[in-house]
């Protein structure tokens, strides 16, 4: 039997019980697994590598001296949620992305919330994503983060919570969706009988949600990439494709009389919306970083004069910066008069006399994160690492405190994941996909990014990690 061995550890395990029985979620699923033998699965397990390489589903890691292209591992087992426990997740996320398009609103606006002494101001001057050129801007209908993909982690205890939120370029969706085909093939029984609810409509809700920012009935929407070196360009061309749009670089686009023109056969086409999947500052050389490359001079000036909708819109990353996430919680009830439903995970801004102090002296429990840093970047999990690697963020630290965080070590929840060993647990973290265009809508499934060296906390694809086709159920 595929799970006679399979122990939970100390860990929340999201199939089994602490006393090892089998959680209700995953009995339709045990049971017909079990009348696979190791071998059938290890068969299908490369066949999914080998879909992955067809389908081109390949990423860049920047400080990977090869420059060889390589897949997110798809592991075979599915995570598996429920319809109460995704309501409550749907539920929490559509209250945190409510109160941070209000707040980015208030920073760009009337500030009421810096008067109020809510947030220290010196924490919003001084983050690098919050652009003052972006003072007095409208964005349409008001909404600033359009899509949204916020990391989700459950500790030990079982509680959820809220790791960081990406609200400038958030990737990963379209892993989502090729990997939900992928495992659909491999177990089509399986996935009926459970009852598993759709994503593959997420390209055309997109797409419906780009069109609704504009005020034509019938507006051209384009997607803007920094080009095929980024390590998010397969999904670029995927989303595009899908959504049946041009896949655009800043060389296709100009600005002329602050309207924005794409250059076609066909002569200069006009522009009414870009998703753009290139950072703020490098979107126009005019307006913000002299030296990019990527972006189209004059854009930001059209987008002012209300000539062109971006998505997401400029100025977001302020809510990006990890100093920013700490006070989340107090910006729900600020703006909502509510208490978090999903809460942040305690964290100690290195900013701050007090905390600073507490990290230094304990930076061997802590995982300490760069406020401006991805894809694990940057990044020191204190118990996992070696006294010279601590005496080194406490270095760089003590040189810019502003620049740091620190948060409790999580023992993030495990999924039972195939290895070549057999089946073990895996630690998880889970990043949804939330649209806020006329509504907020969370896309019932989910990126389930998974570390599979054992004992890794390391989840990200750009060191090592992997993932897995999160099954939301009807009921």
């Amino acid at each position: 039997m595929l799970f006679d061995k399979y122990t939970c550890g100390e860990h929340f395990d999201e199939m089994f019980e602490a006393s090892g029985n089998c959680r209700s979620t995953y009995h339709h699923f045990k049971s017909n697994l079990n009348k696979t033998s190791l071998k059938k699965l290890h068969q299908l397990q490369h066949s999914t590598y080998k879909a992955q390489m067809s389908m081109g589903m390949t990423f860049n890691v920047y400080h990977d001296n090869k420059g060889i292209e390589k897949i997110l591992p798809l592991d075979l087992f599915p995570r598996i949620i429920d319809h109460k426990e995704w309501s409550y997740i749907e539920e929490g996320l559509k209250q945190r992305i409510q109160a941070l398009n209000l707040f980015i609103d208030d920073l760009y606006h009337d500030q009421k919330i810096l008067k109020d002494e809510v947030i220290p101001e010196h924490i919003i001057t001084s983050s690098t994503g919050f652009l003052k050129k972006c003072r007095g801007v409208n964005p349409p209908k008001g909404v600033w983060c359009h899509i949204t993909g916020s990391d989700i982690v459950r500790d030990q205890d079982g509680t959820f919570y809220v790791l960081e939120d990406n609200l400038r370029c958030p990737s990963g969706v379209s892993y989502l969706l090729e990997n939900r085909e992928i495992i659909k093939q491999a177990f089509p029984k399986l996935f009926t009988g459970l009852g598993v609810r759709p994503v593959s409509d997420y390209p055309g809700r997109l797409l419906n949600m780009l069109q609704s920012m504009s005020a034509k009935e019938n507006p051209t929407v384009v997607l803007l990439t920094p080009g095929i070196y980024n390590s998010a360009y397969f999904e670029h061309s995927y989303l595009a494709q899908q959504m049946g749009v041009e896949l655009v670089t800043g060389q296709d686009l100009l600005v002329k009389d602050k309207q924005v023109f794409m250059q076609s056969t066909q002569g200069l086409l006009p522009v009414d919306v870009i998703y753009r999947r290139i950072d703020d500052t490098f979107l126009d050389p005019v307006a913000f970083n002299p030296e990019s490359m990527l972006g189209v001079p004059g854009i930001f000036e059209a987008y002012q004069s209300g000539n062109v909708a971006i998505a997401n819109a400029p100025g977001t990353g302020v809510a990006d910066d990890k100093a920013v996430y700490a006070y989340v919680p107090r910006i729900i009830e600020y703006y909502l008069g509510e208490k978090a439903r999903i809460d942040n995970v305690p964290t100690y801004l290195c900013s701050e006399k007090d905390d600073l102090q507490y990290v230094l002296d304990n930076i061997a429990e802590l995982v300490v994160k760069e406020t401006n840093a991805a894809g694990g970047y940057g990044m020191l999990i204190g118990p996992k690492s070696s006294k010279a690697q601590h005496d080194k963020f406490r270095g760089l630290i003590k040189k810019n405190p502003r620049n740091y965080i620190a948060q409790p070590t999580l023992s993030l929840s495990t999924v039972p994941t195939l290895t070549d060993n057999g089946v073990a647990p895996r630690h998880v973290d889970l990043r949804p996909y939330i649209l806020y265009g006329n509504n907020i809508e969370v896309l019932p499934g989910a990126l389930t990014r998974v570390a599979l060296v054992e004992g890794s906390l390391v989840v990200n694809s750009s060191q090592g990690g992997g993932s897995k086709d999160t099954w939301v159920l009807f009921e």
